[in-house]
Protein backbone atom coordinates (compact mmCIF):
# COMPACT_ATOMS: atom_id res chain seq x y z
CA UNK A 1 0.00 0.00 0.00
CA UNK A 2 2.79 2.42 -0.88
CA UNK A 3 1.44 5.96 -1.01
CA UNK A 4 2.76 9.42 -1.69
CA UNK A 5 3.23 11.30 1.56
CA UNK A 6 4.55 14.68 0.42
CA UNK A 7 2.29 17.72 0.40
CA UNK A 8 0.46 18.11 -2.89
CA UNK A 9 -2.08 20.57 -4.21
CA UNK A 10 -5.70 19.55 -4.44
CA UNK A 11 -6.73 17.90 -7.70
CA UNK A 12 -9.83 19.83 -8.67
CA UNK A 13 -12.80 21.07 -6.68
CA UNK A 14 -13.27 19.42 -3.29
CA UNK A 15 -16.42 19.69 -1.16
CA UNK A 16 -16.45 18.45 2.42
CA UNK A 17 -19.34 17.28 4.58
CA UNK A 18 -18.55 17.17 8.30
CA UNK A 19 -20.87 14.81 10.16
CA UNK A 20 -21.59 16.58 13.45
CA UNK A 21 -24.96 15.23 14.53
CA UNK A 22 -23.82 12.46 16.86
CA UNK A 23 -25.49 12.03 20.25
CA UNK A 24 -22.43 10.52 21.94
CA UNK A 25 -24.41 8.43 24.43
CA UNK A 26 -21.26 6.82 25.82
CA UNK A 27 -19.98 10.28 26.80
CA UNK A 28 -22.93 11.03 29.07
CA UNK A 29 -23.24 13.23 31.09
CA UNK A 30 -20.88 15.39 28.96
CA UNK A 31 -23.38 15.14 26.08
CA UNK A 32 -26.46 15.82 28.18
CA UNK A 33 -26.72 19.36 26.77
CA UNK A 34 -24.59 19.21 23.61
CA UNK A 35 -23.69 17.03 20.64
CA UNK A 36 -20.50 15.00 20.91
CA UNK A 37 -18.48 17.21 18.51
CA UNK A 38 -19.20 20.21 20.78
CA UNK A 39 -17.68 18.60 23.88
CA UNK A 40 -14.72 20.70 25.12
CA UNK A 41 -11.26 19.18 24.77
CA UNK A 42 -7.76 20.05 25.92
CA UNK A 43 -8.73 23.15 27.88
CA UNK A 44 -9.14 25.46 24.88
CA UNK A 45 -10.90 23.51 22.13
CA UNK A 46 -14.02 21.61 21.12
CA UNK A 47 -13.70 18.19 19.49
CA UNK A 48 -14.93 19.52 16.13
CA UNK A 49 -11.99 21.95 15.97
CA UNK A 50 -9.68 19.10 14.98
CA UNK A 51 -11.42 18.05 11.77
CA UNK A 52 -12.09 21.66 10.78
CA UNK A 53 -8.44 22.60 11.37
CA UNK A 54 -7.29 19.63 9.29
CA UNK A 55 -9.57 20.61 6.42
CA UNK A 56 -8.59 24.29 6.39
CA UNK A 57 -4.85 23.58 6.70
CA UNK A 58 -5.20 21.10 3.82
CA UNK A 59 -6.62 23.82 1.57
CA UNK A 60 -10.19 22.53 1.74
CA UNK A 61 -12.35 25.59 2.34
CA UNK A 62 -15.77 24.48 1.11
CA UNK A 63 -17.31 22.82 4.14
CA UNK A 64 -20.85 21.94 5.17
CA UNK A 65 -21.35 20.89 8.80
CA UNK A 66 -24.41 18.63 9.17
CA UNK A 67 -26.00 18.84 12.62
CA UNK A 68 -29.00 17.31 14.36
CA UNK A 69 -28.74 16.38 18.04
CA UNK A 70 -28.69 19.30 20.56
CA UNK A 71 -26.86 21.44 18.05
CA UNK A 72 -27.06 24.95 19.53
CA UNK A 73 -23.71 24.87 21.42
CA UNK A 74 -22.05 23.57 18.26
CA UNK A 75 -23.71 26.19 16.06
CA UNK A 76 -22.63 28.96 18.45
CA UNK A 77 -19.06 27.68 18.47
CA UNK A 78 -18.81 27.43 14.67
CA UNK A 79 -20.32 30.88 14.23
CA UNK A 80 -17.91 32.47 16.71
CA UNK A 81 -14.77 30.67 15.63
CA UNK A 82 -15.07 29.41 12.07
CA UNK A 83 -17.49 31.09 9.70
CA UNK A 84 -15.21 34.10 9.18
CA UNK A 85 -12.00 32.13 8.70
CA UNK A 86 -12.50 31.55 4.99
CA UNK A 87 -13.88 33.88 2.35
CA UNK A 88 -13.98 34.15 -1.39
CA UNK A 89 -15.80 32.50 -4.23
CA UNK A 90 -16.94 28.99 -3.30
CA UNK A 91 -15.22 29.18 0.10
CA UNK A 92 -17.40 28.75 3.18
CA UNK A 93 -17.88 26.95 6.47
CA UNK A 94 -21.64 26.60 6.89
CA UNK A 95 -23.77 24.78 9.45
CA UNK A 96 -26.66 22.86 7.87
CA UNK A 97 -29.34 21.83 10.41
CA UNK A 98 -31.59 18.86 9.72
CA UNK A 99 -34.35 20.27 7.53
CA UNK A 100 -36.46 17.28 6.43
CA UNK A 101 -36.16 18.37 2.83
CA UNK A 102 -37.17 14.96 1.47
CA UNK A 103 -39.91 13.97 3.90
CA UNK A 104 -40.79 13.93 7.56
CA UNK A 105 -37.86 11.85 8.85
CA UNK A 106 -34.88 13.11 10.83
CA UNK A 107 -31.53 11.76 9.69
CA UNK A 108 -31.53 7.96 9.93
CA UNK A 109 -27.75 7.61 9.67
CA UNK A 110 -24.68 9.19 8.13
CA UNK A 111 -25.62 8.21 4.57
CA UNK A 112 -29.15 9.50 4.98
CA UNK A 113 -27.89 12.85 6.24
CA UNK A 114 -25.88 13.34 3.05
CA UNK A 115 -28.75 11.98 0.93
CA UNK A 116 -31.08 14.60 2.37
CA UNK A 117 -28.53 17.28 1.39
CA UNK A 118 -27.50 16.06 -2.08
CA UNK A 119 -28.72 19.38 -3.48
CA UNK A 120 -25.58 20.95 -2.00
CA UNK A 121 -23.41 18.64 -4.11
CA UNK A 122 -25.34 19.63 -7.24
CA UNK A 123 -24.94 23.32 -6.44
CA UNK A 124 -21.16 23.12 -5.86
CA UNK A 125 -20.36 20.65 -8.69
CA UNK A 126 -17.23 19.15 -7.06
CA UNK A 127 -14.71 16.67 -8.44
CA UNK A 128 -14.39 14.97 -5.03
CA UNK A 129 -16.79 14.84 -2.08
CA UNK A 130 -15.30 14.24 1.37
CA UNK A 131 -17.39 12.84 4.21
CA UNK A 132 -15.55 13.20 7.52
CA UNK A 133 -16.58 12.61 11.11
CA UNK A 134 -16.42 15.39 13.69
CA UNK A 135 -15.69 13.33 16.80
CA UNK A 136 -12.03 12.24 16.64
CA UNK A 137 -8.81 13.80 17.88
CA UNK A 138 -6.09 13.81 15.21
CA UNK A 139 -4.00 15.83 12.77
CA UNK A 140 -4.16 14.92 9.10
CA UNK A 141 -3.12 16.43 5.79
CA UNK A 142 -6.32 15.56 3.98
CA UNK A 143 -4.92 16.75 0.65
CA UNK A 144 -2.71 13.65 0.64
CA UNK A 145 -5.75 11.41 0.92
CA UNK A 146 -7.54 13.31 -1.86
CA UNK A 147 -4.53 12.94 -4.14
CA UNK A 148 -4.35 9.21 -3.41
CA UNK A 149 -8.06 8.90 -4.17
CA UNK A 150 -7.64 10.51 -7.60
CA UNK A 151 -4.33 8.82 -8.50
CA UNK A 152 -5.59 5.34 -7.63
CA UNK A 153 -8.65 5.73 -9.82
CA UNK A 154 -10.91 4.94 -6.87
CA UNK A 155 -14.58 5.84 -6.91
CA UNK A 156 -14.60 5.69 -3.11
CA UNK A 157 -11.73 5.78 -0.62
CA UNK A 158 -11.76 4.86 3.07
CA UNK A 159 -9.17 6.29 5.47
CA UNK A 160 -7.75 3.46 7.59
CA UNK A 161 -5.34 3.08 10.47
CA UNK A 162 -3.29 -0.07 11.17
CA UNK A 163 -4.10 -1.51 14.62
CA UNK A 164 -2.76 -4.61 16.37
CA UNK A 165 -4.68 -7.61 15.11
CA UNK A 166 -5.54 -8.77 18.62
CA UNK A 167 -7.34 -5.44 19.20
CA UNK A 168 -9.02 -5.25 15.79
CA UNK A 169 -12.31 -6.82 16.92
CA UNK A 170 -13.20 -3.44 18.45
CA UNK A 171 -13.31 -1.71 15.05
CA UNK A 172 -14.78 -1.84 11.59
CA UNK A 173 -12.04 -3.67 9.68
CA UNK A 174 -11.06 -3.29 6.03
CA UNK A 175 -9.74 -6.32 4.13
CA UNK A 176 -7.55 -5.25 1.20
CA UNK A 177 -5.36 -6.76 -1.49
CA UNK A 178 -1.67 -5.96 -1.89
CA UNK A 179 -2.43 -2.80 -3.90
CA UNK A 180 -4.84 -1.38 -1.34
CA UNK A 181 -8.08 -2.20 -3.12
CA UNK A 182 -10.84 -3.00 -0.65
CA UNK A 183 -12.13 -6.57 -0.75
CA UNK A 184 -14.61 -6.30 2.11
CA UNK A 185 -15.62 -4.25 5.15
CA UNK A 186 -16.34 -6.21 8.31
CA UNK A 187 -17.84 -4.70 11.45
CA UNK A 188 -16.00 -5.86 14.62
CA UNK A 189 -15.01 -9.31 13.27
CA UNK A 190 -14.18 -12.19 15.60
CA UNK A 191 -11.28 -13.14 13.31
CA UNK A 192 -10.03 -9.92 11.72
CA UNK A 193 -7.95 -10.23 8.53
CA UNK A 194 -4.33 -9.12 8.62
CA UNK A 195 -2.74 -6.54 6.35
CA UNK A 196 -0.87 -7.75 3.25
CA UNK A 197 2.79 -7.91 4.18
CA UNK A 198 2.01 -7.15 7.84
CA UNK A 199 -0.21 -9.94 9.17
CA UNK A 200 0.17 -8.80 12.78
CA UNK A 201 -1.97 -5.74 12.08
CA UNK A 202 -5.40 -5.05 10.64
CA UNK A 203 -6.75 -1.95 8.93
CA UNK A 204 -9.41 -0.16 11.00
CA UNK A 205 -11.76 2.29 9.33
CA UNK A 206 -11.48 5.88 10.63
CA UNK A 207 -14.95 6.79 9.35
CA UNK A 208 -13.54 9.30 6.84
CA UNK A 209 -14.35 8.88 3.15
CA UNK A 210 -13.74 10.37 -0.29
CA UNK A 211 -16.26 9.81 -3.10
CA UNK A 212 -16.68 10.41 -6.77
CA UNK A 213 -19.79 12.66 -6.72
CA UNK A 214 -21.60 10.73 -9.46
CA UNK A 215 -21.18 7.43 -7.65
CA UNK A 216 -22.17 9.02 -4.34
CA UNK A 217 -25.36 10.41 -5.83
CA UNK A 218 -26.19 7.07 -7.47
CA UNK A 219 -25.78 4.91 -4.35
CA UNK A 220 -27.53 7.37 -2.04
CA UNK A 221 -30.51 7.70 -4.31
CA UNK A 222 -30.69 3.91 -4.45
CA UNK A 223 -30.93 3.49 -0.66
CA UNK A 224 -32.53 6.83 0.14
CA UNK A 225 -36.05 5.77 -0.68
CA UNK A 226 -35.82 2.69 1.51
CA UNK A 227 -37.79 3.41 4.66
CA UNK A 228 -36.43 0.38 6.51
CA UNK A 229 -33.03 -0.63 7.80
CA UNK A 230 -29.92 1.42 8.48
CA UNK A 231 -28.66 4.26 6.33
CA UNK A 232 -25.01 4.39 7.25
CA UNK A 233 -21.85 4.62 5.14
CA UNK A 234 -19.85 2.11 7.16
CA UNK A 235 -22.65 -0.44 7.58
CA UNK A 236 -24.61 -0.12 4.35
CA UNK A 237 -23.04 1.90 1.55
CA UNK A 238 -19.37 0.87 1.48
CA UNK A 239 -19.77 -2.89 2.08
CA UNK A 240 -21.94 -3.08 -1.02
CA UNK A 241 -19.54 -0.96 -3.08
CA UNK A 242 -16.55 -3.10 -2.09
CA UNK A 243 -17.98 -5.99 -4.11
CA UNK A 244 -17.80 -3.85 -7.27
CA UNK A 245 -14.05 -3.25 -6.91
CA UNK A 246 -14.16 0.56 -6.86
CA UNK A 247 -13.23 1.17 -3.20
CA UNK A 248 -9.63 1.73 -2.07
CA UNK A 249 -8.06 2.08 1.38
CA UNK A 250 -5.90 5.06 2.31
CA UNK A 251 -3.34 4.15 4.97
CA UNK A 252 -3.36 7.03 7.45
CA UNK A 253 -0.10 5.83 9.00
CA UNK A 254 1.61 7.18 5.87
CA UNK A 255 0.12 10.67 6.30
CA UNK A 256 2.53 13.44 7.25
CA UNK A 257 2.06 17.01 8.39
CA UNK A 258 4.77 19.68 8.68
CA UNK A 259 6.28 20.51 12.04
CA UNK A 260 5.96 17.09 13.71
CA UNK A 261 7.99 17.18 16.94
CA UNK A 262 10.35 14.57 18.34
CA UNK A 263 8.40 11.96 20.30
CA UNK A 264 5.08 12.90 18.70
CA UNK A 265 3.11 10.16 16.96
CA UNK A 266 3.36 10.88 13.25
CA UNK A 267 -0.17 9.56 12.67
CA UNK A 268 -1.92 10.31 15.96
CA UNK A 269 -5.64 9.43 15.96
CA UNK A 270 -7.93 8.79 18.91
CA UNK A 271 -11.57 7.83 19.00
CA UNK A 272 -12.90 9.63 22.10
CA UNK A 273 -16.24 7.87 22.09
CA UNK A 274 -16.11 6.75 25.73
CA UNK A 275 -15.37 8.67 28.92
CA UNK A 276 -12.21 6.65 29.49
CA UNK A 277 -10.95 7.28 25.93
CA UNK A 278 -11.82 10.97 26.24
CA UNK A 279 -9.97 11.20 29.55
CA UNK A 280 -6.89 9.38 28.22
CA UNK A 281 -6.67 11.59 25.12
CA UNK A 282 -6.78 14.70 27.30
CA UNK A 283 -4.11 13.27 29.58
CA UNK A 284 -1.90 12.70 26.52
CA UNK A 285 -1.53 16.48 26.25
CA UNK A 286 0.19 17.11 29.59
CA UNK A 287 3.30 14.99 29.02
CA UNK A 288 6.71 16.59 28.52
CA UNK A 289 6.81 14.99 25.05
CA UNK A 290 3.10 14.58 24.24
CA UNK A 291 1.88 12.10 21.64
CA UNK A 292 -0.11 14.98 20.14
CA UNK A 293 1.77 18.27 20.05
CA UNK A 294 -0.50 21.32 20.29
CA UNK A 295 2.54 23.62 20.01
CA UNK A 296 3.08 22.89 16.31
CA UNK A 297 2.79 26.36 14.78
CA UNK A 298 2.92 24.88 11.28
CA UNK A 299 -0.31 22.95 11.91
CA UNK A 300 -2.11 24.63 14.83
CA UNK A 301 -5.54 23.58 16.05
CA UNK A 302 -7.78 26.59 15.47
CA UNK A 303 -10.70 27.57 17.68
CA UNK A 304 -12.66 30.53 19.04
CA UNK A 305 -10.55 33.44 20.23
CA UNK A 306 -11.95 34.89 23.46
CA UNK A 307 -10.85 38.13 25.09
CA UNK A 308 -9.68 36.38 28.25
CA UNK A 309 -7.08 37.95 30.53
CA UNK A 310 -3.84 36.07 31.18
CA UNK A 311 -3.84 33.32 33.78
CA UNK A 312 -2.79 34.57 37.22
CA UNK A 313 -0.90 32.77 40.02
CA UNK A 314 -1.25 34.41 43.44
CA UNK A 315 -0.48 33.70 47.10
CA UNK A 316 -3.35 33.02 49.47
CA UNK A 317 -3.76 34.69 52.86
CA UNK A 318 -1.47 32.10 54.44
CA UNK A 319 1.33 32.72 51.96
CA UNK A 320 0.74 29.54 49.93
CA UNK A 321 1.60 29.98 46.28
CA UNK A 322 -0.62 28.90 43.41
CA UNK A 323 1.08 26.06 41.57
CA UNK A 324 0.68 23.97 38.39
CA UNK A 325 2.82 20.89 37.72
CA UNK A 326 2.82 19.02 34.40
CA UNK A 327 -0.56 20.45 33.43
CA UNK A 328 -2.08 22.55 30.68
CA UNK A 329 -4.01 25.68 31.57
CA UNK A 330 -6.11 27.96 29.39
CA UNK A 331 -6.40 31.72 29.69
CA UNK A 332 -8.32 33.57 32.38
CA UNK A 333 -7.57 31.19 35.26
CA UNK A 334 -6.82 32.31 38.80
CA UNK A 335 -4.66 29.92 40.80
CA UNK A 336 -5.15 31.51 44.22
CA UNK A 337 -3.05 29.34 46.47
CA UNK A 338 -4.44 26.15 44.95
CA UNK A 339 -2.43 23.42 43.25
CA UNK A 340 -2.96 21.29 40.14
CA UNK A 341 -0.85 18.38 38.98
CA UNK A 342 -1.22 16.20 35.86
CA UNK A 343 -4.41 18.03 34.91
CA UNK A 344 -6.14 19.98 32.13
CA UNK A 345 -7.67 23.33 33.08
CA UNK A 346 -10.09 25.17 30.80
CA UNK A 347 -10.81 28.87 30.60
CA UNK A 348 -11.49 30.94 33.73
CA UNK A 349 -10.94 28.13 36.24
CA UNK A 350 -10.43 29.21 39.85
CA UNK A 351 -8.47 27.17 42.41
CA UNK A 352 -8.99 28.64 45.87
CA UNK A 353 -6.60 28.50 48.81
CA UNK A 354 -5.37 25.05 49.77
CA UNK A 355 -7.31 23.22 47.06
CA UNK A 356 -5.65 20.40 45.15
CA UNK A 357 -6.52 18.94 41.73
CA UNK A 358 -4.78 15.80 40.49
CA UNK A 359 -5.16 13.85 37.24
CA UNK A 360 -8.36 15.70 36.34
CA UNK A 361 -10.06 17.67 33.59
CA UNK A 362 -11.69 20.97 34.58
CA UNK A 363 -13.71 22.73 31.90
CA UNK A 364 -14.49 26.44 31.56
CA UNK A 365 -15.61 28.46 34.59
CA UNK A 366 -15.13 25.65 37.11
CA UNK A 367 -14.52 26.93 40.64
CA UNK A 368 -12.78 24.71 43.19
CA UNK A 369 -13.39 25.92 46.74
CA UNK A 370 -10.79 26.32 49.45
CA UNK A 371 -9.35 23.06 50.76
CA UNK A 372 -11.21 20.87 48.26
CA UNK A 373 -9.45 17.75 46.93
CA UNK A 374 -10.11 16.46 43.41
CA UNK A 375 -8.61 13.27 41.95
CA UNK A 376 -9.34 11.53 38.60
CA UNK A 377 -12.38 13.64 37.81
CA UNK A 378 -13.96 15.24 34.75
CA UNK A 379 -15.77 18.42 35.80
CA UNK A 380 -17.94 20.08 33.16
CA UNK A 381 -18.49 23.80 32.67
CA UNK A 382 -19.68 26.20 35.38
CA UNK A 383 -19.51 23.64 38.21
CA UNK A 384 -18.73 24.78 41.74
CA UNK A 385 -17.04 22.40 44.17
CA UNK A 386 -17.64 23.64 47.71
CA UNK A 387 -14.80 24.24 50.16
CA UNK A 388 -13.46 21.11 51.79
CA UNK A 389 -15.21 18.64 49.47
CA UNK A 390 -13.26 15.55 48.36
CA UNK A 391 -13.90 13.85 45.01
CA UNK A 392 -12.26 10.69 43.72
CA UNK A 393 -11.12 9.41 47.11
CA UNK A 394 -14.27 7.59 48.22
CA UNK A 395 -15.93 6.25 45.08
CA UNK A 396 -18.81 4.64 46.98
CA UNK A 397 -19.76 8.04 48.37
CA UNK A 398 -19.20 9.72 45.00
CA UNK A 399 -21.62 7.30 43.34
CA UNK A 400 -24.38 8.55 45.60
CA UNK A 401 -24.15 11.99 44.00
CA UNK A 402 -22.35 11.74 40.67
CA UNK A 403 -21.65 9.49 37.71
CA UNK A 404 -18.64 7.24 38.34
CA UNK A 405 -17.25 5.06 35.54
CA UNK A 406 -16.11 1.46 35.94
CA UNK A 407 -12.50 2.67 35.93
CA UNK A 408 -13.20 5.11 38.78
CA UNK A 409 -13.55 8.44 36.94
CA UNK A 410 -15.89 10.84 38.72
CA UNK A 411 -17.87 12.90 36.21
CA UNK A 412 -19.62 16.14 37.25
CA UNK A 413 -22.20 17.41 34.72
CA UNK A 414 -22.41 20.91 33.33
CA UNK A 415 -24.03 23.42 35.69
CA UNK A 416 -26.46 26.13 34.54
CA UNK A 417 -24.95 29.37 33.34
CA UNK A 418 -24.99 32.41 35.58
CA UNK A 419 -24.82 36.03 34.39
CA UNK A 420 -21.14 36.02 35.34
CA UNK A 421 -20.19 32.87 33.41
CA UNK A 422 -22.29 33.98 30.42
CA UNK A 423 -20.24 37.19 30.23
CA UNK A 424 -17.04 35.15 30.01
CA UNK A 425 -18.28 33.30 26.93
CA UNK A 426 -18.98 36.44 24.91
Amino acid sequence: MAQRIQDLSLPGRVLAYVMAGGEGNRLQPLTQHRAKPAVPFGGSYRIIDFVLSNLVHSGINSIYILTQYKAQPLIDHVYRGWTQRVSGRDQFITVVPAQMQLGTEWYRGTADSVYQNLNLVDQYNPDVVLIFGADHIYKMNIAQMVRFHRDSGAKATVACLPVPREEASQFGIIDVDARGKVLSLIEKPDKPPGMPGNPGKSLASMGNYAFDPNLLREVLQEIGGNSEGQHDFGHNVLPGLADSGVVWAYDFSQNRIPGTAAGEEEAYWRDVGTLEAYYDANMDLKNVQPCLNLFNWKWPILTVNYNDPPTKFVFDDNGRRGELIQSTVAAGCIIAGGRAKDSILGRNVVLDAGSEVRESILMDNVHIGAGARIRRAIIDKNAYIPPGQWLGYDLAADRQRYHVTDSGLVVIPKAPETPETRERDV
